[in-house]
């Protein structure tokens, strides 16, 4: 059984990707500094799976807490989630952003060549692409960046270009992940007021927040808001899960988007989490964002051709799994 290191593995992307792996038959080892996880996600995972979570409270940046894990355990592969990801926060940001996404992977990638694990599957974003006319946008596409967050990402793939051959990387540039685990046990659930859509709309279909600003409603697109490639949180995983299996297998590394290959608007998605809570969500138009682009849907084709990925869930899936998720966590806890 092949034993894997999760970086942010407590987070929403990455305690999904945990249940996907465990599926697959992978051991997993999480290390996470839980700045933006919930304490008890560790212990949400092991009700859901029925075995103990192997969990480390540490952060990338520190080379000991690294070195640690790569000693007490044979690490086959890694997973790389840890990383600070919001657009608008990492204008406001940027060297937080550089020191945290930069400097936590070269950090990783140093521990992990003193150990000899010379397999990784990065997280990566379509924010990599920029504002372009090209859609849906396929893998070769000029990499640029629009803020400081994407330009993190793409220093992150140049880095990882680097290495040497006998290193095999995935590197997965990922869209809009929304929505939450069939079993409404996990999902997004953010420390403070969210930087991302689907959870914010949550909050105000709870009652949390009053209204949803969305920002811009004059671009190029059908309802003149920003046009965005959602995937469901479950199928990202199952992505995450083929990447790694590929590079294990094959030792080639590859580069890919995960993605839908459609796009909805702001509204679209406003309208689908209306239709799946059962209610009128209230929203007003904001300015547009700084760094914020009018249209990014992704062009899946090579993500099934080399990893035989294919995103499943719907749109409305994945506004009814969000719905059952918060709405469970506000009647346990209603305070």
């Amino acid at each position: 059984m092949a034993k894997i290191l999760l970086t942010g593995g407590a987070g929403y992307i990455g305690s999904h990707t945990y249940l996907a792996l465990i599926d697959a038959g992978f051991d997993v080892v999480i290390l996470d500094n839980f700045s933006n996880a919930k304490p008890d996600v560790p212990a949400r995972l092991e009700d859901i799976t029925g075995r103990p979570a192997h969990v480390y409270e540490g952060d990338v940046l520190d080379r000991a807490v690294l070195e640690q894990v790569f000693s007490d355990h044979t690490i086959d592969g890694v997973v790389h989630f840890a990383a600070l990801k919001a657009v608008g926060e990492s204008v406001e940001k940027p060297l937080d952003y550089m020191q945290t996404n930069v400097g936590g992977l070269l950090n990783l990638l140093s521990a992990m060549d003193h150990a000899g694990v010379r397999r990784i599957v990065f997280s990566s974003s379509a924010t990599v692409y920029g504002d372009t006319d090209i859609q849906p946008i396929p893998e070769d596409h000029p990499r640029t960046y629009t803020s400081p967050y994407a330009f993190t990402k793409i220093a992150g793939e140049q880095i990882l270009e680097q290495l040497p051959d006998d290193w095999a990387v995935g590197i997965l540039r990922y869209f809009n992940p929304v929505g939450a685990h069939g079993s409404a046990m996990i999902g997004e659930d953010p420390e403070d007021i969210p930087n991302n859509l689907v959870p914010y709309i949550a909050k105000v279909a709870t009652g949390e927040l009053e209204r949803l600003s969305v920002f811009g409603d004059d671009y190029d697109t059908p309802d003149g808001t920003g046009v965005r490639d959602y995937i469901h949180v479950e199928d990202l995983a199952e992505g995450h899960v083929l990447s790694l299996k590929s590079l294990l297998e094959t030792g080639e590394g590859h580069t890919v988007n995960l993605g839908t290959g459609e796009g909805s608007t702001v509204l679209d998605v406003v309208h689908a989490y209306s239709e799946a809570c059962g209610q009128d969500l209230a929203y007003k138009i904001a300015p547009r964002r700084d760094g914020d682009v009018a249209v990014l849907t992704a062009r899946p084709e090579r993500a099934k051709e080399h990893l035989g990925f294919e995103a499943k869930r719907s749109l409305a899936d994945m506004c009814r799994s969000s719905w059952a998720w918060v709405s469970g966590q506000r009647r346990n806890d209603p305070n």
